[in-house]
């Protein structure tokens, strides 16, 4: 879902928009069997024949240019919060004087809570929610439909809403010891009707409680009972300074990624991050990246972004915000209902806003029709003897072979 920033400043964007007509589309510790998130995948070595050396991964790290949730590296972690180790969460359950709950505050959490995992996983164990759950309904001081989901959220009534949230729920939670909220409203609000991210605004008051100011925040509405547990690895991403993939101008929302990763289609069928995604977060170290930056050709075996160890990617910089990125897609974990497995070949340009495609996925079977079930792009990789080419950037990615745990591809640079 799209976060609620901060007011325009030199590094913010326009408000929020409502997000329910765009998107037509425990507290505990890490479980003991998940200490290793990818105990069978391989731990392929990375093989390289270059034509002229391939640069160290640094130099296919893209600069952030719009000064919010891009593709770029060298993310502000005064705005952001740091996406590796073990995040402190309060949950808090809110009703309304229009709405009052009649459900338990555990079923509404079970619709979430299991996003914990998720997370762990598709970070290869680097990150942990560690979420303590005050399991009682708070009365708002205000009727739901006076907080402004229905017409259009700003960051300043995003905030309002989550002061009232914590004020109401204060007596009893002791906000000092946490990282991040979770503010879930009750099933019985349908003028909650999504789920946006907050990220404070540094140097503005924010919202206080226990004397410590609460810089991250979601709070989840009507659509956690579509979207589920994924829910919470889209938005806690965004606290790390991951953009939306979709597009927010409502025309074919989904055209730029498809399924492909959780920052796009939420429910989509290869919600993995993506390996760019991974290593910008920093849960895939530059020894993973194989970079292309200069004339030449490397030969790659890559592992399936699902596996913890292998080469995640292979990139071929071609500007100072762009480049292309190939990496191996697997019908395992997070990718279980993959539509098609192979080489996924996408651009990224570190110059373009969230919501407006700063990922787009190349499509190697661009007439095809998508099998039942499938959507477009679902069936994007590509397999072996296939290649995609960009004569005007001078870059081609082939796929020389492939097997069940990744694909070796060749990447270019002319």
């Amino acid at each position: 879902m799209r976060q609620s920033p901060p007011p325009a400043t030199a590094h913010r964007v326009a408000l929020v928009a409502l997000l329910a007509a765009l998107l037509l589309t425990l507290h505990g510790t890490p479980p003991a069997h998940a200490a290793t998130p990818s105990e069978a995948s391989p731990e392929s070595a990375s093989k390289s024949v270059s034509k002229s050396a391939s640069a160290p991964a640094s130099a296919c790290a893209l600069r952030g240019t719009t000064g919010w949730t891009d593709e770029g590296h060298g993310t502000d972690y005064s705005v952001f919060q740091r996406p590796k180790g073990t995040k402190k969460v309060g949950m808090i359950f809110v009703d309304f004087p229009d709405a009052p709950a009649t459900e338990t505050p555990a079923s509404s959490a079970a619709q979430i809570t299991p996003g914990t995992d998720w997370l762990w996983y598709a970070s290869y164990g680097k990150t942990w929610l560690d979420i303590t759950q005050h399991r009682r309904w708070v009365r708002m001081p205000h009727t739901s439909t006076d907080y402004g989901f229905e017409r259009g959220l700003t960051h300043e009534t995003h905030e309002a809403y989550i002061k009232d949230a914590v004020a109401a729920a204060d007596r009893g939670v002791d906000f000092s010891g946490y990282d991040m909220v979770y503010v879930v409203a009750t099933k019985n609000a349908p003028a909650i009707s999504f789920t946006p991210t907050y990220l404070h605004e540094p140097g503005t008051a924010g919202v206080v409680a226990d004397g410590k100011r609460i810089k991250w925040a979601v709070t989840f509405g009507q659509d956690m009972w579509h979207w589920g547990p994924k829910l919470v690895a889209h938005e806690t991403a965004h606290t790390f300074g991951l953009p939306d993939l979709y597009a927010f101008d409502g025309a074919d929302a989904h055209r730029h990624v498809g399924g492909w990763d959780v920052m796009g289609l939420i429910g989509g069928a290869g919600p993995q991050y993506f390996a760019w995604h991974s290593w910008k977060l920093g849960w895939t170290a530059d020894r993973q990246v194989r970079c292309r930056a200069s004339a030449g050709s490397d030969t790659v075996r890559l592992t399936s972004v699902a596996y913890r160890g292998g080469t995640k990617m292979a990139v071929v910089r071609t500007g100072p915000t762009t480049a292309y990125v190939v990496e191996s897609r697997r019908a395992v974990q997070a990718d279980s209902e993959v539509c098609s497995t192979g080489a996924l070949v996408y651009r990224v340009d570190s110059s373009v806003q969230t919501g407006e495609g700063p990922i787009r996925v190349m499509d190697a079977k661009p007439t095809a029709t998508p099998a039942e079930g499938c959507r477009p792009l679902d069936d994007a990789p590509y397999q072996v003897g296939e290649s995609f080419s960009d004569p005007a950037a001078g870059v081609r990615i082939e796929v020389l072979s492939a097997d069940g745990s990744g694909d070796t591809v060749r990447i270019t640079r002319s």
